[in-house]
C-alpha cells in the first residue's frame, strides 16, 4: 500500500508501515527525527498523489478541549457564549481554532480513500462530528493512560492488542496522574509537547497490522 502519515516528524508511523513492507512517506513541516522517506512542507501539497492510505496527526494545539479556557474573558463566564469577549491574553484563539477544524476536517474530506485521523478529546466532536473510537495506550501495551481519539473513514477500529495496567503518580494531596504524564512534566516547552504528542508504538503497530 502506498501510505502518508501526516503530520509526524518522528517516524513512528511511518516505519511501522515500512516495516510491514508498505511504501510509507512521513509529511511535517519539521524534518523527520529518522531516516527515511520524508516530505517536509505542507501536506496539502501532496495529498492527491494516489495515496491508498492516510494517517493523520493533525495539531491539536487549538482543538483540545484543555484549552478552552483560553477562549473567552475571565470576567465573563456568567454571560452566554456569543456575548462573552476573547480572552486577553489569546485574542485570536476562537480563529485559530477555526483554522485548525478547517485542516483537520480537509484532511478527512481529501479523495484519500482510507483516513484515520488521532487526536485528543476535541472540539471536532461538536465542530464536525464525535469520533469513531477512543482508546488508552495501555491497551496496546504502553505503561500510559491517554485518552485519545480516532476519526475513520473506510477504516475499521482497532482492537486492542496488549491491555495492561498503568502506573500512576499519587501527590501528596491524593490527585492521581499517569505516571508517563507526570515523567514529561520535568521537560520544557516543545521537548514536553512533542513527547506527549508522539505515538506510542504499540498503537503505530496495530494501526501497521491491522490497517496495513
Amino acid at each position: 500500500m502506498k501510505v502518508l502519515v501526516a503530520c509526524e516528524y518522528s517516524a513512528t508511523v511511518r516505519d511501522a508501515f515500512i516495516a510491514k513492507g508498505h511504501d510509507a512517506v512521513s509529511c511535517d513541516i519539521l524534518p523527520t527525527e529518522s531516516e527515511g522517506p520524508h516530505y517536509q512542507g505542507d501536506v496539502y501539497d501532496i495529498l492527491d498523489e494516489g495515496w491508498d492510505l492516510m494517517v493523520a496527526h493533525p495539531p491539536c494545539t487549538y482543538l483540545a478541549v484543555s484549552g478552552n479556557k483560553w477562549l473567552y474573558h475571565p470576567d465573563d463566564k456568567h454571560l452566554p457564549v456569543e456575548q462573552r469577549r476573547p480572552h486577553p491574553k489569546h485574542p485570536n484563539r476562537k480563529e485559530l481554532m477555526e483554522d485548525a477544524a478547517k485542516f483537520f476536517i480537509g484532511l478527512y474530506n481529501s479523495n484519500i480513500s482510507k483516513v484515520a485521523i488521532e487526536n485528543p478529546v476535541s472540539r471536532i466532536s461538536s465542530m464536525f462530528r464525535k469520533p469513531d473510537q477512543t482508546f488508552h495506550p495501555y491497551q496496546f501495551g504502553a505503561d500510559a493512560e491517554k485518552r485519545t481519539c480516532l476519526w475513520l473513514k473506510g477504516l475499521p477500529p482497532l482492537k486492542h492488542t496488549d491491555v495492561i495496567e498503568p502506573t500512576y503518580h499519587y501527590t501528596n494531596k491524593g490527585t492521581k496522574y499517569s505516571k508517563w504524564w507526570w515523567d514529561t512534566c520535568s521537560l520544557q516547552g516543545k521537548a514536553r509537547q512533542h513527547a506527549r504528542s508522539k505515538t506510542f508504538q504499540g498503537v503505530a503497530d496495530a494501526m501497521a497490522d491491522q490497517w496495513g
